[in-house]
């Protein structure tokens, strides 16, 4: 069943005295559940284990509790109480024949101690380095407390063993881990045997690895994740200097796992970066080691995966984003099935779960952390309840997830498409720069459902409710989208702006339906999230001068969490967008905007001959209020329920939407829970008196 090109990825291989099955290797990946969710993240390395993984690793796990990244929530072994939940997840790893892979991190000069309040630690004194630029700053380590620390990550390791572990990762990459920190002169500025020179700086991660390997290295395999290179130029860990670490130390790790300098340029969208974006970093670096090589690109092609494998590039491919999207990958390309592959979109919503502390998403598959909390598989739906036929209204992502998960029910669906495509909002949004890899949403689900013979999709059909009250559909779901407002009602206003009648002002739905303005434009984005700046691009690649007022401190500010605000900023300055911060807009004249600063209140004009206003969204809900203004009608018709959700119900990201088209789909003819949680949760235990 598997196409004979891509054997080369299910070829077993050595890694130190362990085995892998097969060439997938799942990174280290953080998921928003950490110390607090145990079981939810457990059961989701699980899941990789059912589909196929060689090899599967946790997030970052803090190893010591003098270093900790509060309020980040990771995973924690700082003592003995802590193995329990880790063997849970090592047990769910290796249920199916993966290899279970712990990444111990310690953070050094990322490490705040917010919760343990210890003084951080780190190769030399600097301010410690947070998205949150907390003001504190770490001291150098002394020869003493290196000694300490060594002892440190044994102790880790014996801990790691006695949880069921197969291989240890030490964390030297993204900036994030001690070991990049002991590497790059950037933050080590030693003048004793641990700094200066290359060989010195790579004496920390020799001892460390020596030591691991002389205590449980007969069992355990040890990978060093370095960093590609910091991209700070020679005063950094550079690429050229990699590849002289590697060079001097060819056999020091088991396996060498190689990820870019920086996690938003290792992880970042697909905006701005391909598929296998660090190949030309990784090449050639084989040629300096005995050991192999695994390395990432939000790889989604397995012709791509088998071309790094038979290039000598890699001898393993690492995914964390993919293996996210479709946890199933490997299955479906050994059973020549890849056609079914959920690719991943490169969104980096998954991200924004640790970003903001709490429980991840994924926009393509929405079981992702609900494995456990509500029991959802991401290949097997539960039964069928006792209706039989669902009608569909809208075929945004809400919708197409809704029929995608309702038909391997085994209902009958039918979906009312108003437009002559499906799709809804992803469609028109992946025309717009950088973002048509969105468009796999709309791609996968339109495929599966074409191989459905339960499923039929009626575009331009707009209803009303008196067709559907003919129809005799059971059930009647509604997803029909939402709509921008032209008011700018969102953030800054509750109520309507003043605005000229003169004023020519366009929503983000105008300039996707192809009416985009010219001149001198102002885009006011009080939406925070992409579309301020995916439009700012669009106006000015069609010729406009554009300025772009936002009363927050970043252009498309929520994106800190999908790590691409940085270089939003960049582009949209180096296309000549003027970029206000901090203001506000008041009232639109016919020939200008009335801008405030929103500390002072001080007002300035800005001159232009339109506005294009990215303020918030409307749920696009007549018609479900239509229906339920006649629910006394709805027996008669056969209409057992109405439901409302998705964009339509409470506007969100795409990832939102996908999640409530799917938990629709779920729970319908569910029993009625009262009450109660419809997820399940776990506690901390309260300590003895």
């Amino acid at each position: 069943m598997r196409d004979a090109r891509y054997d080369i990825l299910f070829e077993p291989i050595k890694i130190g005295p362990l085995t892998a099955k097969n060439r997938f290797y799942q990174v280290p990946h953080c998921n928003g559940g950490g110390y607090r969710d145990p079981s939810a993240a457990a059961e989701m390395r699980g899941i990789k284990s059912q589909g196929g993984w060689a090899v599967i690793f946790t997030e970052q796990c803090e190893m010591h509790h003098s270093s900790e990244i509060t309020p980040f929530i990771e995973l924690r072994l700082w003592e003995d109480k802590d193995i329990p939940q880790l063997r849970r997840m090592s047990e769910k790893m290796k249920e199916h024949g993966a290899l279970a892979g712990i990444q111990l991190a310690y953070s050094g000069i990322n490490g705040p101690n917010l919760y343990s309040k210890e003084v951080p630690l780190a190769p030399s004194a600097l301010p410690i380095r947070t998205f949150t630029n907390d003001p504190v700053q770490a001291r150098s380590l002394s020869k003493s407390e290196i000694k300490d620390l060594r002892r440190w990550f044994v102790n880790a390791a014996k801990r790691s063993k006695d949880a069921g572990f197969d291989l240890i990762n030490l964390y030297g990459a993204h900036g994030f881990g001690i070991f990049q920190h002991f590497l790059s002169r950037a933050t080590n500025q030693r003048s004793d045997e641990y700094g200066g020179s290359l060989e010195n700086r790579a004496r920390f991660a020799n001892e460390v690895i020596g030591d691991i390997r002389d205590a449980v290295g007969d069992s355990m395999a040890i990978a060093l994740r370095v960093s590609l290179d910091e991209t700070i130029g020679d005063l950094g860990f550079s690429n050229a200097e990699v590849r002289d670490f590697v060079e001097m130390n060819r056999n020091l790790p088991d396996i060498w796992d190689l990820a870019q300098g920086t996690w938003e340029d290792c992880s970042g969208p697909s905006r701005f970066k391909e598929e296998a974006a660090q190949e030309e970093l990784v090449k050639g670096i084989h040629d300096l080691t005995d050991k192999p090589i695994v390395g990432v690109g939000r790889f989604t092609s397995p012709d791509v995966m088998a071309k790094m494998i038979k290039s000598g590039t890699l001898d393993m491919i690492g995914c964390a984003r993919p293996s996210i999207a479709d946890p199933f990958l490997p299955k479906k390309i050994e059973e020549g099935r890849i056609e079914d592959i959920r690719e991943c979109i490169g969104c980096n919503i998954c991200i924004t779960g640790d970003m903001t502390m709490s429980i991840s998403r994924c926009t393509q598959n929405p079981t992702f952390m609900e494995e456990w909390r509500k029991g959802w598989h991401p290949e097997t739906m539960n039964a069928k309840g006792d209706s039989e036929n669902v009608l569909v209204i809208g075929s945004g992502p809400a919708g197409l997830e809704a029929a995608w998960a309702l038909c391997r029910r085994g209902y009958d669906v039918a979906v009312a498409e108003a437009r002559d495509v499906i799709g809804g909002r992803v469609t028109r949004e992946r025309a717009l720069p950088g973002l048509s890899a969105w468009g796999r949403v709309v791609d996968y689900r339109d495929y599966q459902l074409s191989q459905r013979p339960n499923v039929e999709i009626y575009r331009e059909s707009e209803l009303d409710a008196d067709s559907i009250l003919e129809f005799g559909f059971q059930n009647v779901a509604i997803a029909t989208g939402s709509t921008w407002r032209r008011d700018g009602v969102a953030r800054q206003h509750v109520v309507p702006m003043p605005i000229a009648q003169a004023a020519k002002v366009y929503t983000p739905d105008d300039l996707m339906d192809g009416t985009v303005p010219g001149g001198n434009v102002v885009v006011f984005d009080d939406d925070h999230y992409y579309m301020g700046g995916v439009l700012a691009e669009l106006l000015v690649k069609q010729g406009a001068k554009v300025t772009l007022i936002t009363p927050s401190a970043y252009v498309s500010d929520w994106t800190n969490n999908t790590l691409e605000q940085a270089t939003i900023h960049a582009k949209l300055d180096d296309l000549g967008v003027e970029i206000i911060l901090n203001r506000g807009v008041t009232e639109i004249g016919a020939d200008h905007v009335i801008s405030n600063c929103v500390y002072t209140g001080k007002t300035r004009i800005f001159e232009c001959d339109a506005v294009v206003m990215v303020a918030s969204r409307t749920g696009n809900d007549q018609l479900f209020h239509d229906l339920t203004n006649r629910q006394e009608e709805w027996a008669d018709a056969g209409i057992r329920s109405v439901k409302l959700f998705g964009d339509a119900e409470a506007s969100g990201p795409i990832a939102w939407a996908t999640y409530a088209g799917h938990r629709y789909a779920r729970e319908l003819d569910g029993e009625d829970i009262g009450d109660d949680l419809p997820f399940r949760r776990e506690i901390t235990e309260l300590a003895a008196q």
